[in-house]
């Protein structure tokens, strides 16, 4: 069935066009794959099963898309920047990726990163992810909102806006704070610098929100994506990945001494579930529902995953 045709055979009040994975396959063309297993194993999550089958699949073309979209962004400000008689200014290509914890959205920027980095007019890729711009645990405590970390009032969302501000207004160096998930706390004395990338990846839980009453005009993260990318599962499947990756956790990140979480590296089967769960739902599950999922619809890109973590159904917006 042609493009044409599917929408035609669509609901056309939807503002997305809807692939199954194999008619979303297809469209990866002649896109080579350039990814190895040695690369994929670099990138791959906590217990999330990604194989090169699956690269080929969904990033290859998801990478073909976006590369369509880079090079129509860079001749636009090319063209704008000869009416305006400047010399051509550099501007990333910014990519928002949204989702759940544990819906495998670290993965998912990861991965993208290495495949767009293979094209040769945009081969600087970089990835940011937004834990760095939480407030910091002794602010947390200070609001009591140590059991809110995650939800959009525990960022220091100021200080990501000027963040990408400075990115899309071409500064040569801008720099983003560093998240440590051994000791759950910002890291003061570490930054992690951009320079000027051909694209930005900017992954978080919270980047396609529309901000909060502040301010009469207010300014929203995702007002400097030029594309986003909301990762999407079924939520009884994100709580299965969510407790098994604790378990993971239980016996390798917890077991260090320096790790928050040190406490829960001694608990049985039966307890480390019980207390995964219990996350999940008062933490976890509540941000999904109230914060997260409502902001699926702003994507450009809602991938679909099924129990074994392989993309089910893509739905594209239309232009």
């Amino acid at each position: 069935m042609s493009t044409t045709d599917r929408e035609a055979a669509q609901d056309l009040q939807s503002p997305y066009v809807t692939f199954s994975a194999d008619e979303w396959a297809a469209l990866r063309a002649s896109t080579p794959l350039s990814l190895t297993e040695e690369d994929l194993q670099a990138v791959r999550g906590l217990n999330v099963s990604l194989s090169l089958t699956e690269v080929v699949r969904f990033f290859l073309p998801l990478s073909r898309l976006l590369n369509l979209h880079v090079r129509s962004s860079q001749e636009l400000y090319r063209a704008t920047d000869t009416f305006l008689g400047k010399l051509p200014a550099k501007t990333p290509f910014v990519i928002g990726v949204a989702g759940s914890v544990a819906v495998g959205k670290s993965t998912t920027s990861r991965v993208l990163r290495q495949v767009l980095a293979r094209w040769p007019n945009h081969p600087r890729v970089e990835l940011v992810t937004t834990d760095g711009f939480l407030h910091p645990n002794r602010v947390l405590e200070e609001r009591g909102l140590m059991d809110r970390k995650g939800f959009p009032e525990s960022y220091d969302r100021r200080r990501l806006l000027e963040f990408l501000d400075a990115v899309k207004s071409g500064h040569p160096k801008v720099e983003a704070p560093v998240y440590s998930h051994l000791v759950y706390d910002v890291e003061p004395d570490r930054a992690v610098a951009v320079h000027q990338p051909d694209i930005l990846i900017v992954e978080g839980l919270n980047v396609l929100q529309t901000g909060s009453a502040e301010s009469a005009t207010p300014t929203f993260v995702s007002d400097y994506f030029d594309f986003s990318v909301y990762v999407d599962a079924p939520t009884d499947y994100i709580r299965k990945w969510y407790v098994e990756r604790f378990l993971t956790l239980r016996e390798t990140a917890f077991q260090d001494p320096r790790s928050y979480f040190r406490r829960y590296g001694d608990l049985s089967d039966e307890e480390a579930v019980a207390t995964a769960t219990d996350i999940w739902v008062r933490i976890n599950e509540r941000n999904l529902v109230e914060n997260i999922l409502p902001t699926r619809d702003r994507a450009d890109l809602v991938v679909v995953k099924n129990i074994d973590h392989a993309v089910n159904e893509v739905r594209l917006r239309r232009l």
